[in-house]
């Protein structure tokens, strides 16, 4: 990484890494400050959508040395796209955050549509977009992160032997609630930051019906301006987001909650800093 990067991410590296499905990502792995596996080995937290999240993750590292609440030592690993693919990452998440077989809300088109009106965006990228719906892959993706990913992670860093972590937000955040749902073993804290759970026929209400005992720890966040505010998609992510959680804490599972003053789009920071503060604190 230039000097640049490493004057804006501290302790921060940078590889690339294809996956046995052929797919390239761009992976940050952010170390604690003064790390020393040979002294203390720290577990991992993956956060997802790394092209956009790194920035507004990765310094927060610094809250474990925080005298007023610190957080438990971790190391970042921020999984994103890598080379021409990069500035695709946007649609690209689409074909690895989402459930196989996740149906696609109509609010979710009509808010696509709204991008072509508005000019967000082209009639060929909103087309593009949309095609990484139809053969979502989360289960090869989460395949990729726990058997290939991490290993490495543990051999080129020497990450811990548990207590490792998993932070999605939006479409991240159905992921998360995704490999939370599977019994992933690997995890032992997820953090679901507005997970995109944008129909009422999502596979995640499926994956509750069938749940058994999930020792990892669930915490999931929303935003009260998604629900409060007059875009649909985000109205309906938000309802359906409390419903998991209604469903989850009338079973007595391990989760918690919190409900943010941010927008959609603003709120990622501040859920993955409820995230540490609720699953990760000393």
């Amino acid at each position: 990484m230039s000097t640049m990067w490493h004057g804006c991410l501290a302790d921060t590296d940078y590889f690339e890494m294809r996956s046995s499905g052929g797919h390239d990502y761009g992976v940050w792995v952010t170390t604690p400050p003064g790390y020393d596996p040979a002294v203390a080995q720290a577990p991992a937290v993956y956060v997802l959508d790394g092209n956009w999240a790194v920035g507004l993750t990765a310094p927060l590292i610094v809250t474990q040395q925080e005298p007023m609440q610190k957080i438990k030592p971790y190391l970042q690993v921020s999984v994103g796209y890598a080379g021409e693919e990069a500035e695709h990452w946007a649609r690209l998440r689409n074909r690895d955050l989402v459930p196989p077989g996740e149906p696609v809300a109509q609010e979710f088109l009509d808010a696509v549509e709204m991008g072509v009106e508005t000019g967000a965006m082209t009639r060929a990228q909103a087309d593009a977009y949309v095609d990484e719906l139809r053969d979502t892959r989360g289960d090869a993706f989460l395949s990729f992160l726990t058997s290939e990913l991490h290993p490495r992670i543990e051999r080129d860093y020497g990450a811990a032997t548990s207590g490792h972590g998993l932070f999605g937000y939006s479409y991240g955040g159905l992921f998360s609630l995704y490999a939370w749902l599977t019994g992933t073993t690997l995890f032992e804290s997820v953090g679901a930051g507005s997970p995109g759970v944008a129909s009422e026929g999502s596979r995640i209400f499926e994956q509750l019906e069938e749940l058994g005992d999930q020792p990892a720890r669930l915490h999931l966040t929303f935003n009260d301006r998604e629900i409060l505010g007059n875009i649909p998609v985000y109205q309906n992510l938000t309802k359906n987001a409390a419903t998991v959680l209604h469903r989850l804490t009338s079973r007595g599972a391990a989760v918690t909650s919190e409900v943010l003053r941010e927008t959609h789009v603003t709120g990622l920071q501040a859920s993955f800093l409820s995230y540490l503060r609720t699953c990760r604190a000393l």
